[in-house]
């Protein structure tokens, strides 16, 4: 028995070529039958389609953001398929849309000047209604990653846009607490009767982990400290300032190294006891893994006699008046790192003339350009190399030479420093 053969059928699409959804097809062609046959064709697949004869109301139409896909014939009367394309990709950019056209020609130079002119696939004419089909569903697809890619690229545009915003905003913050810090830094240079002391403190960052600072105990009696907490930025920062501010002549009562004697004057402790009660401070209050070296000095202006403790900090310096610089003090350790740790004082006697400096390992431990540090031995160059400079003057030369030794006006290191001139009375 003899069966006809089954007319042919479209191929079987499965979900991978179908687009998610109903496209917007704008299709241009001068031949008003052919353009019906395309909408028609479109219409049944569940597309919507925009007809037109005219290149130019295209153009128009090709704005629509919903248009994704571009049925072109090759052959017009006012205007070219690949001249569409040139203006079509000179005029709109985004949205992009995938433009397929419709040719009788396959010559390899016409595919090749197609293409260039900004076609995106070809289709011989008579139209194939199942490979119409399958084209537009590979352009659909490259539509979709397109303008998928385009959405992450505009959703990465307003997440940076906000990063910025809030970078901007954290600089702000860090510029305020910058001025904040140094605000703690209060009177660089003072004079006391019989001494002259001034400060130098430049942080690395915005904010750093060194402070200086002094504060009167009595008509005769200074304090004086340098302190290097470990670590840098913000945390580093907040200690500092906290350890400053139990330092502090604003509120002589909350100062952690000054008691009230029964007749109500002020005393300072031992720098060992007052150290100890720093550290029973850091480990019982604070609670953070960060520790800091502390210089603590009590100074009498009357005797020249200084009683100090070297809390894990570089070795203060001894000038003596216009002459040789030495290093004093044992070390001892950091402050916060084992509870019930004993601290231990020393002295030094100054005499008038004689100079005190405390400072940072931002100083002794900044690098030259080929990695070798300052160390002690170029910190007392320096200062034996001005014996007259005075005060402000004598912290910004030392300043300025570490900025030459370093090769660089920032550095990677906070500095600080505290010099006392005693001049006796």
């Amino acid at each position: 028995m003899h069966v006809a053969p089954a007319p042919p059928q479209e191929p079987q699409v499965t979900a991978l070529t179908v687009p998610a959804e109903p496209l917007t097809v704008l299709v241009l062609d001068d031949s008003p039958a052919q353009r019906n046959l395309v909408c028609a064709l479109l219409r049944k697949w569940g597309h919507k389609a925009v007809s037109t004869g005219d290149p130019f109301e295209a153009l128009d139409h090709a704005r629509n953001p919903e248009i994704s896909l571009i049925l072109c014939d090759w052959m017009m009367p006012d205007m070219t398929g690949p001249e569409f394309c040139r203006r079509l990709r000179a005029d709109l950019t985004n949205p992009y849309a995938y433009v397929l056209l419709l040719t009788s020609r396959n010559e390899r130079n016409a595919l090749a000047e197609g293409l260039e002119a900004g076609a995106d696939d070809f289709l011989q004419k008579p139209v194939s209604p199942p490979e119409l089909r399958a084209r537009m569903n590979a352009g659909a697809r490259i539509v979709a990653m397109q303008r998928e890619l385009q959405r992450k690229n505009l959703s990465l545009t307003y997440a940076l846009a906000e990063l910025r915003s809030l970078y901007g905003a954290i600089d702000r913050d860090l510029d305020e607490a910058r001025r904040l810090q140094l605000a703690l830094v209060q009177d660089r240079r003072r004079s006391f009767n019989g001494a002259e002391v001034s400060l130098m403190l430049e942080p690395s960052g915005h904010v750093g982990g060194d402070m200086v600072g002094h504060f009167a105990v009595d008509d005769d009696v200074i304090g004086l400290f340098s302190l290097d907490v470990s670590g840098h930025g913000v945390a580093s920062a907040m200690i500092a300032a906290r350890v400053a501010g139990v330092l502090s002549e604003a509120s002589p009562d909350q100062n952690i190294s000054l008691l009230r004697s029964l007749d109500g004057d002020l005393v300072d402790l031992p720098p060992d006891i007052a150290v100890g009660r720093l550290n029973e401070l850091m480990l019982k209050e604070v609670q953070t893994d960060r520790y800091f070296t502390i210089a603590l000095a009590f100074a009498n202006l009357s005797t020249g006699l200084v009683r100090m403790v070297q809390a894990g900090h570089p070795h203060p310096m001894v000038q003596r008046a216009h002459g040789p610089v030495e290093l004093v003090g044992d070390g001892d350790m950091p402050v916060g790192l084992l509870p019930d740790t004993l601290y231990r004082s020393f002295e030094v006697q100054l005499h008038p003339g004689d100079r005190l400096l405390l400072y940072s390992d931002g100083l002794t431990e900044c690098p030259r350009p080929d990695g070798a540090m300052l160390e002690d031995a170029g910190l007392i160059a320096m200062m034996e190399r001005h014996p007259v400079s005075e005060g402000a003057d004598l912290l910004e030369i030392l300043r300025a030479e570490l900025g030459s030794f370093a090769g660089q006006e920032e550095f990677p290191d906070d500095i600080s420093a505290l010099l006392l001139e005693f001049s006796g009375r």
